[in-house]
């Protein structure tokens, strides 16, 4: 585990937790491992501890999510990656609401000579709508830093499995993005874009009153991903992959 995300997380904990008991609002406690880190299609790193920490009040919600690798790192990538986080949810109707959110991604030890930013900042807004249990996503995310739009939809249904205690959480996304300053410092500038999907399901099991242990699999792929600077030609992204990602978290709610 890296020392500085450890002690990043359990400021914050400490924080959080305190806040809680001061006004009745919650803190969710979620340590887990992947056996791969993807984000949009695209590898950024092997097996990874990613512990968070989120507060939840009313239809506020902020926390702090946090990658680092345990093998097989990624050069250049997420080592660690500690991205603050918040969003609040506006309810319409019994079936909508709209959500305004927002991350702040942070790569303390990335090389800017080579290219990487050390953050970036991207606000978002989603609307959720329920329709026959489903529950869709569109939502629009846009990097204040790397210049670009991500265009996202997600749909989530959950099966009840109630001899065993638990449900199978199914979620479906597709979404696709393009930026325009994909690397620090380049001149011209470095367009970077391109598609994905994920397919999965979890299932959560209750531990005691306050704790529950997840347990899910998933597949996402990355196509179409190009780098592309001035006029020169177009370049593949040989790090959007098609991969398989196995995910067991535990979580604790004060």
């Amino acid at each position: 585990m890296n020392i500085r995300t450890t002690s990043l997380l359990s400021t914050a904990l400490a924080l959080l937790v305190a806040s809680a008991r001061a006004d009745g609002t919650s803190v969710v406690v979620t340590p887990s491992v992947v056996s791969q880190y993807m984000f949009r299609g695209v590898r950024l790193g092997g097996p990874s501890f990613e512990p968070s920490v989120e507060v939840d009040s009313g239809n506020l919600a902020i926390g702090v999510w946090a990658n680092t690798p345990i093998s097989d790192k990624v050069p250049g990538q997420s080592d660690p990656e500690i991205d603050p986080y918040a969003s609040y949810t506006m309810t319409v109707s019994d079936a909508i609401s709209v959500a305004p959110g927002l991350t702040w991604y942070n790569y303390p030890h990335a090389n800017t000579d080579n290219g990487f930013f050390k953050s970036s900042f991207e606000p978002n807004i989603a609307v959720n709508v329920t329709v026959a249990g489903v529950k869709f996503t569109p939502k629009y995310y846009y990097d204040m830093v790397l210049k670009g739009p991500t265009y996202e939809l997600t749909a989530t249904y959950a099966i009840p499995l109630k001899d065993a205690g638990t449900e199978l959480d199914w979620t479906a996304t597709a979404g696709t993005f393009i930026i325009r300053d994909a690397a620090k410092g380049a001149d011209p500038t470095v367009k970077n874009w391109g598609n994905y999907y994920l397919i999965g399901v979890s299932a959560p099991f209750t531990l005691t009153k306050a704790s529950k242990l997840v347990v899910g699999v998933a597949y996402t792929k990355g196509s179409g991903n190009y780098f592309k600077q001035g006029s020169l030609p177009k370049g593949e992204n040989t790090s959007a992959v098609g991969r398989g990602v196995a995910t067991i978290s535990y979580v604790y709610t004060f």
